[in-house]
């Protein structure tokens, strides 16, 4: 997630320098081939970029708020999952005030729970959920595909059993539970986002139809300014393909890129924040930005 309020002039450069030389190449050749042709005549209505363009603009608006709104609920749903994570450290903390080592190992399993959804949602396999995993947790979860679910189905299993032996009692029962319907729920929510695909038919089209319309722009300007048309069908391409390109860097609010959500972050967060509900001294590094600019 990007943290700068200032833009670095590296980062433009890297993030749009390709889309702007491509630009760049489409309208010179466009103005020399288009050339061959008003020497015959041969003129294009100014009518044709202005129709684009206006078709464009919704285009390109529909697909940045679709993009912003799926990466803002997903920032809901973490924000979420920080807060219940909090909430569940402190419940187990007291509820099992008496039973201080199924507290331990109930906040341990939190922590699994956490880095499996992120490891899942970011396809990645670094398997760190294992380090706060019983042996016989572990063998539990080997074989299932999804080993967040898993997890919290070994926390129910022990949820219940401690209600039926009676080392908590039915209030007890139901608060906690209540917060594992919760983190199913943002689980549940994170995966919908991230194996929803956003109709790439918008995406294929909008792109195409803006390199049309950088050809027509160039086309028609150098029937009035000549060369000039060169760098005003460049200005004009670069600020449609830029727009494009911020909506399309935050489609996949889970990817491991500068604008997508920082899970990474949260993840530590969450585990530092439950190692010290009960008191532990010896925490994790908190992850830092990279130069300032952005965080995973």
């Amino acid at each position: 997630m990007i943290i700068s309020k200032k833009v670095s002039i590296t980062r433009i450069i890297s993030g749009t320098g390709r889309h702007f030389l491509f630009d760049l190449v489409t309208c010179v050749l466009t103005f020399f081939i288009f050339s061959r042709f008003q020497a015959f005549g041969i003129e294009l209505p100014v009518l044709i970029p202005s129709v684009l363009g206006t078709a464009l603009a919704f285009f390109i608006g529909f697909n940045n708020n679709q993009a912003y709104d799926r990466w803002w609920e997903a920032r809901k749903i973490w924000g979420a999952l920080v807060n219940d994570s909090r909430t569940w450290a402190r419940e187990v903390l007291f509820f099992y005030k008496d039973k201080p080592e199924m507290s331990k190992i109930a906040i341990d399993r939190h922590i699994a729970f956490i880095y499996a959804l992120k490891e899942n949602l970011r396809d990645s396999n670094t398997k760190e959920y294992l380090k706060y995993l019983s042996e016989e947790d572990q063998a539990y979860i080997a074989n299932e595909s999804n080993k967040a679910n898993a997890i919290l189905s070994i926390q129910t299993r022990e949820l219940n059993e401690a209600y039926q032996n009676g080392d908590i009692d039915g209030f007890r029962f139901l608060e906690l539970n209540k917060m594992l319907v919760n983190f199913c729920d943002e689980m549940g929510k994170s995966e919908r986002i991230s194996n929803t695909v956003f109709p790439t038919t918008y995406n294929y089209y909008t792109s195409i139809f803006i390199w049309v319309f950088i050809v027509t722009v160039t086309a028609v300007a150098s029937q009035s300014v000549g060369v000039l048309s060169i760098p005003v069908g460049t200005l004009i391409g670069y600020v449609f393909l830029t727009t494009h390109k911020i909506g399309q860097s935050l489609l996949n609010p889970f990817e491991e890129i500068p604008t997508g959500i920082p899970i990474t972050q949260i993840s530590r967060t969450i585990e530092i924040n439950m190692l010290q509900t009960r008191k532990e001294t010896v925490l994790p590094p908190v992850i830092e930005s990279v130069d300032g600019e952005y965080i995973m």
